[in-house]
């Protein structure tokens, strides 16, 4: 099978690049041939034999969106003039002005605009006008990729509902969950304690977020709001960047700046997860957070929201699911209840591992080629029906 991906980013470090990355490690290693459409890919992927690599530099004209757009024209040209090259072409939303075999969707702007959370207007200055620009165009766009693709794979049933908002047929949507590394996220009980690492204290019953918080979206406030009213044993480690956040501040005028430790953007995180007690991420709008899954894959109860993408695959086994993402009582309530038993927070922390070990990437990179894979059968039937029916009327042609 001769496979084509369009994607801006292609590795390890980006949440849409990762789902990318592995589906191109689990195609190469069945024997697949790949070609990459894309700006940015990992160079280990570059060195790997079957592998084709087309960079599509990235353009220079200014704002995001318009960077997008000149991507998605100069993709469609090179994709149209080597469509039959390939057996399958799988895109990422909207990504090039054309048609695909499986559209792979991370993200859906008009979910987003209508979550209820959405926090921009056109009458909040030039920035807020250019996000709310920047939603509904890609809105639009996304509309028209999705209705000009084969097979919708959103990454979450939440996902998958808002397509059938949007009129998406549900016959061709194909739910496929985001994978996790269960080697590299995983609980070491060799290891002492690294909290000293990160200049965090021994003691507390600790919780985690990890999350970009310059905006309102992952709800970091009502974390805040509710550690106000929980046990002062009970401490809150924020890893993410402070860069214009209103968060830290907000801890100071809450009275808990004492238990809230900024930790700041971390790339060691399976060490900062070993650190954790448990995992509170209660985002207002998310299609399936990687970061959650990482947290069950590292042995830690998760306490979300039903906003939250990926909230879907959460037992009372092993978290926590609240209904409101602005209440902040009981979100409070879950904390103490596992900052208070701690043989009920470990056997949580088990039965998180158990179901992030159904949940792998392999699991997950298996089920795109299983799509891939009878997508290339029926083109094959397809196309040796039409060379058949060709055949036989070019036979009674010249028979008549």
């Amino acid at each position: 099978m001769n496979l084509l991906i369009v994607t801006h980013t292609v590795g390890k470090n980006d949440g849409q690049g990762r789902v990318n990355y592995e589906v191109v490690q689990a195609a190469l290693a069945a024997g697949h041939s790949v070609t990459l459409l894309s700006t940015t890919v990992d160079e280990t992927l570059s060195r790997r034999p079957r592998i084709t690599v087309v960079r599509l530099a990235p353009s220079r004209v200014p704002t995001r969106l318009l960077k997008y757009q000149s991507f998605a024209l100069r993709a469609a040209a090179w994709i149209r003039a080597h469509r039959a090259e390939f057996d399958v072409v799988q895109v990422n939303g909207f990504i090039a002005w054309t048609r695909a075999d499986v559209n792979a969707i991370h993200f859906v702007h008009t979910g987003w605009f209508k979550s209820g959370y959405y926090p921009f207007r056109l009458s909040g200055g030039p920035y807020g006008a250019y996000q709310v620009l920047f939603t509904r165009l890609n809105a639009w766009c996304e509309r028209w990729a999705f209705k000009r693709a084969g097979v919708l794979v959103p990454v979450s049933e939440k996902v998958a509902a808002e397509l059938v908002d949007l009129g998406m047929p549900r016959d061709k949507i194909r739910v496929i969950h985001n994978g996790v590394d269960n080697v590299e996220f995983s609980p070491d009980p060799s290891q002492t304690s690294q909290r000293a690492r990160f200049k965090l204290p021994e003691a507390p019953f600790m919780l985690l977020f990890a999350g970009d918080i310059r905006t309102a979206r992952k709800n970091l406030d009502t974390v805040l709001r509710a550690m106000v009213t929980c046990s002062p044993s009970v401490h809150l480690t924020v890893a993410a960047g402070t860069d214009k956040s209103p968060y830290p501040a907000m801890a100071a005028e809450l009275g808990i700046a004492d238990r809230v430790h900024f930790v700041g953007m971390i790339r060691e995180m399976p060490a900062l997860m070993r650190c954790a007690d448990a995992f509170v991420f209660p985002s207002r709008y998310e299609a399936m957070s990687l970061v959650m899954l990482e947290a069950l894959a590292s042995g830690l109860p998760v306490i979300t929201v039903h906003t939250s993408g990926g909230a879907e695959v959460i037992t009372p086994e092993c978290g926590v699911v609240l209904d409101d993402p602005d209440n902040e009582r009981p979100l409070a309530d879950a904390i103490t209840r596992l900052a208070a038993d701690p043989l009920r927070t470990r056997d949580m922390g088990h039965a998180a591992q158990a179901l992030a070990a159904t949940l792998s990437w392999q699991t997950m990179a298996a089920r795109y080629l299983s799509l891939f894979e009878e997508i290339a059968a029926k083109r094959k039937i397809g196309k040796k029906t039409n060379h058949n029916a060709r055949t036989h009327r070019e036979t009674v042609s010249v028979k008549t």
